[in-house]
Order: C-alpha cells, then sequence, then structure tokens
C-alpha cells in the first residue's frame, strides 16, 4: 500500500511539473488560403510587369496550341484550375507560369527485342509494338515523368508474364489471344498516367537455330505422312473404279474394242517410230482353231501308243522312244 502511495505522489508531482502543453487545432485550409494569397499577389506583380513592357511583353504572353495540342500550365507549382488549355490562343505569364505541352495524336511505341522465357523452357525473341493516346493531359503531366519510358518498361514486363504462362505452340498459334491480353492488362495499368491503348501487336517471333531446324524437319515429316496417305487414298479409289469397269467391259465386251482403239490414238498422239498393236485372243481364236486341230492330229499319228502307254497297258516300251517307222 505505501508503494501504491509513493506512486501516485511521484505522478502527481511530475503532471504539476511539467503540464500538457494545449492542443493546437490543424486547419489544412489556412495553408490553401496562404498559397492562394501568395499566387494572387505573384500574378499581380506580373501583370504589372506585362503592363509596364507593353507592347514587347504580348509576344512572351500570347501563345498558341494546335488542334492536337493542349497545354497545361502550372502556376507557382500548381495545376491551374479550368483544364489544360488549347486549341487556340492562351495567356501565359512568363515569371510566375510553366507549360507543358502535349500531343493528343496517336503514339507510337516499338519495344525493343525481348529475350522471353516460355513455360515449357524455350527462349524467344519477340518484338512488340505499341499505340496509345493521351486522354487527360492533366493526369500525364502529375502521375508519370516520362511517358515513353514508363509505357515501355511496363508492356516488357506484362509480355514476360504472359509468355511465362503459356508453351511455344500455344503462343505460336494464339498470337491475337496474347495481344488482346496485353493490351487489356498494359490498359489498366496506364489508366492511372491518363492515357488509352489503342492497339498492341507482335511483329515477330524469333526462334532459335535449333529449334527452327526441328520444327522445319517436323512439317516436313507431317506434310510427307499426309502426301502418302492421299497416294494411297487415290490408289484405292483407282482400285476400285478398275474393279468396277472390268465388271462393266466383262458384262460388254465391246468395250474392250473402245478400249482398244482409244489406246491407239493415245499412242498415235505422240512422235513415235515404232507402234505396238496389241491384239485380243478372241479375234484369233478362228485363226487358231484349224491350226490347233492340225498340230494335235500330227501328235497322235507320231504317237500311235500314245493311248496305251498312258493307261500303263504295256510297260516294256515306256522308257523306250517311239517314232512312226516303228511297225
Amino acid at each position: 500500500m505505501d508503494m501504491k502511495k509513493s506512486l501516485k505522489e511521484t505522478t502527481h508531482r511530475d503532471s504539476q511539473d511539467y503540464p500538457n502543453p494545449p492542443l493546437q487545432a490543424h486547419h489544412p485550409n489556412n495553408e490553401g488560403q496562404d498559397m492562394r494569397h501568395m499566387e494572387a499577389l505573384c500574378s499581380l506583380l506580373a501583370i504589372i510587369l506585362v503592363i509596364v513592357t507593353l507592347p514587347f511583353s504580348l509576344l512572351f504572353i500570347c501563345k498558341i496550341a494546335y488542334q492536337y495540342e493542349r497545354v497545361v500550365i502550372l502556376r507557382l507549382g500548381r495545376v491551374r484550375e479550368g483544364g489544360p488549355r488549347g486549341p487556340g490562343i492562351y495567356l501565359y505569364l512568363p515569371c510566375v507560369d510553366e507549360r507543358m505541352k502535349l500531343d493528343l495524336r496517336t503514339l507510337v511505341f516499338q519495344l525493343d527485342p525481348q529475350q522471353v522465357l516460355t513455360n515449357d523452357s524455350c527462349t524467344l525473341q519477340i518484338d512488340v509494338i505499341i499505340f496509345c493516346r493521351v486522354e487527360d493531359p492533366v493526369k500525364t503531366v502529375v502521375a508519370v515523368s516520362d511517358l515513353r519510358v514508363a509505357t515501355l518498361n511496363l508492356a516488357s514486363t506484362i509480355l514476360r508474364n504472359i509468355i511465362g504462362q503459356r508453351d511455344l505452340t500455344e503462343i505460336l498459334s494464339q498470337k491475337d489471344a496474347i495481344t488482346l491480353a496485353l493490351k487489356k492488362i498494359l490498359d489498366v495499368g496506364t489508366f492511372p498516367w491518363g492515357v488509352k491503348v489503342l492497339r498492341v501487336e507482335l511483329m515477330g517471333i524469333r526462334l532459335p537455330l535449333n529449334m527452327q531446324r526441328a520444327m522445319a524437319s517436323e512439317a516436313e515429316a507431317t506434310r510427307e505422312a499426309k502426301a502418302k496417305m492421299i497416294f494411297a487414298e487415290g490408289e484405292l479409289l483407282a482400285s476400285r473404279a478398275l474393279a468396277e469397269a472390268s465388271n462393266i467391259m466383262i458384262d460388254n465386251p465391246v468395250t474392250i474394242h473402245l478400249r482398244y482403239l482409244q489406246t491407239l490414238m493415245l499412242v498415235s498422239a505422240d512422235n513415235n517410230s515404232t507402234i505396238i498393236f496389241p491384239l485380243p485372243t478372241d479375234l484369233l481364236k478362228r485363226f487358231l482353231k484349224p491350226l490347233l486341230r492340225k498340230s494335235s492330229n500330227d501328235r497322235a499319228v507320231s504317237f500311235p501308243f500314245s493311248n496305251i502307254v498312258s493307261t500303263g497297258e504295256t510297260d516294256e516300251d515306256e522308257s523306250l522312244p517311239l517314232s512312226s517307222d516303228d511297225p
């Protein structure tokens, strides 16, 4: 208890010796009012200087902004009210104001070739071109110091992230999807800068030499396989057509003669010194039948015991040659 009383007495004595300082109310509007007063005073002095130096001062205070330009005026480091000036004539106080001129036309930024690693560990070299436009000049002046460098660095980072999540085959086959994703993400990133991304294009995707050779050999093998399949399908269709044609020719023998005449016409069309005429065996049967009969009769006369030999009735004369002079 004595210790608690002693602690209370010491704290009460310290509070009497070192009283708390009074709280001072912080008014942020006071600083703004002071700046406005200072701005008004400097502007008044600059106007007096302009009036004193008339008409030579008109050459310095009157400026022209073209149709595609906007001018952001900073008076004592603060953006003037009323937004950007232009197009047309605007007033500019040289001693007080600082002007920043921006171009509203489409800006073209070309990203240097980037060495990018894909998801399947393939190194690619990609060229990107970016088309953008300044939509809010005040944000562009206040938010970013170098628009070109900031946009290119942001595009490089986004490109590496997008390519690193895809395989090589997907990158080569889905260029439009990659450019669309890059445009959307880049547009979101440049919105606080007052910049609108209009278009993003992949100018080229370069592969290593060994990868190019491998892909070329693969494509060549694929084409050869397709050619062989097409040739095989053609042979199959031709064989079926020939089978159908042979069936038709069997039913109609006249078609064979027509085919024969057509073949002769094709052969005679070329400058050939020798022409071979194939003749069907059906045409030669009439001429071959008498010859075949005569040859069979001659054989029967020259071999009178051929029937006996063939039946096996005499075994003694099987090994002896027989002729027409034998009795």
